[in-house]
């Protein structure tokens, strides 16, 4: 394949284009058997329950093969080129699939809800087709994001991976100077926040659908809130609030060191980031954390999981600062 095989994943490619046409074929061919208990136009748009347009049968098989074709392959390749990552190729591929065969679903659901009638102005959508069909789509889908392997080359983040085991070998203190690690609340906590939120929501689902999604966007959210991300190397130490939002940024040169130390949430303003005057924090549960001094006065406090970790997470920077603070010692790998 040359060039090409270089920059695409030529077997996504193939399904890509191949998909949509077989379903686009399969579309037809049963259109067209259908065609002896179909009405003449056909119906394609509906006001209040009521066939407003139509159009022949030839138009709409051939505009409807297009669509299949053309929305499915639109998006089936976005997971062909090798420059991005593998799971959004993944996801691409298995959105592609749903897509393909809902746009099908959608417009046999037209036709077979105008089987046997002689006028397409009684004609309604086939609500069984389109529930069984879309039930199907989204699943296969689902399956396909799962199944599907992408092909992967080379990548920066390879020529990264490469470049830090090399530095890992030159450098064995390197591996000593970085710690990263989630923490996250208790356990409980979770489950009395679903309690306060996730049953009332299943309750008021009936009554005040828009109230229910509500409280479940809210619990989401503050369930996000109890997880943080941390990560410290010899560049500095980062902190990310539900593991991807930097909440902090501090290079290790404004470090003048760290301590592990047991707090109550309450005393930092509870749980959460917070932030008052020169105190920074960002607790997801009362414990062990570690408290960072910053050159500039202030202090940074975040939580460190178990005691040990907080030890180590705290020692590590320690390290790092010392290092960065030291003639010729510049932060970074």
């Amino acid at each position: 394949m040359g060039k090409l095989g270089d920059s695409v994943d030529v077997r996504a490619l193939r399904f890509a284009v191949g998909f949509p046409l077989v379903l686009a074929t399969a579309f037809v061919v049963c259109a067209v058997l259908l065609r002896p208990d179909l009405p003449e136009p056909l119906a394609v748009r509906w006001v209040e329950g009521t066939a407003a347009d139509f159009a022949p049968f030839g138009a709409v098989v051939g505009v409807s093969a297009a669509m299949i074709v053309l929305f499915g392959g639109a998006v089936l390749v976005q997971a062909v080129p090798l420059s991005r990552p593998a799971i959004m190729r993944r996801i691409m591929m298995g959105a592609g699939l749903f897509v393909s065969l809902f746009v099908t679903t959608v417009l046999a659901a037209v036709l077979v809800g105008q089987l046997g009638l002689p006028d397409a102005r009684d004609a309604q959508v086939d609500v069984a087709v389109l529930a069984m069909g879309s039930g199907a789509a989204l699943g296969l889908g689902v399956v396909m994001g799962f199944v599907f392997k992408a092909d992967e080359r080379w990548s920066t983040d390879d020529d990264r991976a490469m470049a830090e085991a090399l530095a890992r070998e030159l450098d064995p203190d390197l591996a000593r100077d970085s710690v990263s690690l989630w923490v996250h609340a208790r356990s409980s906590v979770f489950v009395m926040l679903g309690i306060a939120t996730l049953l009332p929501a299943a309750l008021l689902t009936i009554a005040v659908p828009w109230l229910a999604a509500l409280l479940v966007a809210l619990a989401l959210l503050a369930a996000a809130c109890l997880f943080a991300r941390i990560r410290v190397d010899r560049s500095g130490l980062r902190v990310f609030a539900a593991g991807f939002v930097r909440v902090m940024d501090v290079p290790a040169a404004a470090i003048e060191g760290a301590t592990p130390k047991e707090v109550r949430a309450a005393d930092y303003g509870g749980w959460g980031y917070r932030s008052h005057g020169t105190t920074t924090a960002l607790l997801v549960s009362s414990g062990p954390a570690v408290v960072v001094d910053r050159s500039d006065g202030r202090t940074l406090t975040v939580s460190g999981g178990s005691a040990t970790t907080a030890d180590n997470v705290a020692q590590v920077i320690s390290r790092v600062a010392a290092r960065a603070h030291r003639p010729g010692g510049a932060a970074g790998v």
